[in-house]
């Protein structure tokens, strides 16, 4: 009787204890952090959750297959529901993986991605063409990069961080940051057509009406 009485504790321990990790499981991943709001339900772009997620998320591979619509400009709306927030934390922890950047502050937009970050790298053009096409790797083509590695700027790209494309003055003030961020090296052109931050004539045209 006392073996049993043993057994039957040590059962309900263990069930006590998997429900309290359940609990504190799901209080690390329901909470709002300083970059993103992580919940079991985050499928989209990324997976941190490991092999208990997704089975062989190290293996499978990805395809997907889309046809041009017929509509002029209608596949510009697979985008919209694009999780801005997510793509902001890939880029930025993509970038702190390159040699001599240790800080990344990432901003994106709906055509925009703004970075600053602190780096103690000796060529400093080489790093931002590398934080540059890291960004461009992550987001759609049609989108432009800048950046920047003054520190100071760092708390601006934050501060924007507050408003949305539907905020007064947002655009406004998303262009004066992009005339500040453009003061520092941005790498190298993206190739013969678009510039170093992937504006084409047309796009720098726009910009200025």
């Amino acid at each position: 009787m006392k073996k049993l009485a043993c057994i039957a504790g040590l059962c309900m321990i263990t069930a006590l204890t998997g429900c309290a990790n359940d609990t504190n499981n799901r209080g690390i991943y329901e909470k709002s952090g300083n970059t993103l709001n992580v919940n079991n339900k985050r499928t989209e772009l990324y997976n941190e959750g490991g092999a208990s997620d997704v089975r062989n998320i190290s293996t499978n591979y990805g395809y997907v297959r889309h046809q041009k619509s017929p509509i002029m400009n209608d596949n510009n709306n697979h985008y919209a529901s694009l999780n801005r927030e997510q793509v902001a934390n890939i880029i930025s922890r993509y970038s702190t993986n390159i040699p001599n950047v240790n800080d990344v502050a990432t901003l994106v937009t709906d055509q925009e991605v703004l970075i600053a970050y602190q780096t103690d790298s000796k060529d400093r053009n080489l790093t931002a063409d590398q934080v540059k096409r890291t960004a461009m790797s992550v987001v759609p083509r049609y989108y432009h990069v800048y950046v920047t590695d003054q520190q100071s700027l760092l708390r601006d790209v934050e501060n924007l961080s507050h408003l949305d494309s539907t905020s007064r003055n947002a655009r406004n003030s998303v262009n004066h940051l992009i005339t500040q961020m453009k003061k520092s090296p941005q790498g190298a052109p993206m190739n013969n057509s678009e510039n170093a931050n992937g504006e084409t004539a047309d796009d720098k045209m726009y910009r200025t009406k």
